[in-house]
């Protein structure tokens, strides 16, 4: 039986341009013509299939055990029925191989040998894009929107790769339209039977970072050092800095001339403002910074609670000092691990004409 040349001409093919072996083709077109003459013949019989890749030629055998009493016609044989098909030198025991060439199994061979093929270039298609995609987790990539209907969110990598932007990996208000080009963290890689499932971030932490490592050549060069970052996507992030050159400001070289690094990197991110603040060792002045831009007047460690302060800002910078809806605190307490508590702090009143008077009449003694 014969797949014929153009079956060869095209594992010739496939071998030079995917990069697949003729031996793993070979193999799973063995494997899939068995189960094909089993099903063809209507039993359990023990099949062995080789295929020659010179010429495409495919023999079929069944193997059978020679036994006194057959019991199981698919897989033994009597002597008897062995030696009447040619088989002299054999005695109950042996195993011998039947060659067969069932009539019209040829067609079933050369559909079985296509879809194959097609299977096993979707399996290397599935396994290159995994190789390419799962050794660059935590990477920047970009992306196309081109499918953004009912919950679900569909983003091309290129011209062979989709992933998923999943609910919670997105910023909260943010469109997805079509045809837009955006920038997202890559979250995670994994293998399934279907192929491999990546999926996308635009909330991550991991996102702002690789945008400011992107934006900014002193923290590609390692001058600066992000040491910290904490987001709460499309609204508010802080992140907290330190520089390695102590003729470098690492507050001004994130921001930029006129705000214009950290302008591009919001703009990015769905107008999410980013506050960008002096990492510090010394907590309490780590936690000073990171209540910027509001102004502190005092801070007290609660000795009661573990990384617990108490922090009094001035009466008209209270207000700036939590944030909207507590976002600025919150995301400070989060940036620094540290529990925050803040208070204005009333200013210490000035004395009056009265109390200057009182005064004056305690001293005298005057009643």
């Amino acid at each position: 039986m014969q797949l014929g040349r153009d079956f060869v001409r095209a594992l010739a093919q496939i071998t030079k341009e995917r990069g697949l072996s003729q031996e793993v083709i070979a193999s799973s077109l063995e494997a899939a013509l068995i189960s094909a003459y089993r099903k063809y013949q209507g039993g359990n019989q023990e099949v062995e299939v080789h295929i020659d890749t010179e010429n495409g030629d495919i023999s079929i055998c069944e193997v059978k055990h020679i036994v006194a009493d057959v019991v199981s016609p698919d897989t033994e044989i009597s002597l008897a029925d062995a030696q009447a098909q040619g088989f002299v030198d054999v005695t109950e025991g042996d195993f011998i191989r039947i060659e067969k060439n069932p009539e019209n199994f040829g067609r079933i061979a050369a559909q079985t040998a296509r879809q194959v093929i097609i299977q096993r270039l979707k399996d290397a298609e599935r396994q290159i894009i995994f190789e390419e995609f799962s050794d660059r987790v935590g990477d920047l990539v970009t992306g196309v929107v081109f499918k953004s209907e009912n919950d679900q969110v569909l983003i091309r990598l290129n011209d062979r790769t989709e992933a998923i932007l999943p609910r919670e990996e997105r910023i909260v208000n943010e469109k997805y339209i079509p045809g837009e080009r955006l920038k997202f963290y890559l979250l995670d890689v994994r293998q399934t039977t279907r192929g491999p499932r990546i999926v996308v971030s635009r909330t991550h932490p991991g996102l702002l970072r690789k945008l400011l490592e992107l934006e900014v050549p002193e923290i590609q060069e390692g001058v600066i050092e992000i040491k910290n970052i904490v987001r709460e996507a499309g609204a508010r992030a802080k992140v907290a800095v330190q520089t390695l050159d102590m003729n470098v400001d690492p507050v001004g070289a994130c921001v930029g001339n006129n705000g214009a690094r950290i302008k591009s990197i919001s703009k990015e991110l769905c107008g999410e403002k980013v506050d960008v603040i002096i990492w510090s060792s010394d907590p309490l002045q780590y936690i000073r910074n990171s209540l910027s831009p509001a102004k502190i007047v005092k801070i007290e460690p609660i000795l009661e609670q573990e990384k617990a302060v108490t922090v009094f800002s001035r009466p008209d910078q209270l207000s700036l000092a939590i944030g909207k809806a507590g976002q600025n605190v919150r995301l400070a307490a989060r940036l620094t691990g540290w529990k925050i508590d803040i208070n204005a702090l009333e200013p210490e009143r000035m004395p009056t004409l009265h109390d200057i008077f009182q005064d004056i009449i305690d001293d005298s003694g005057v009643e």
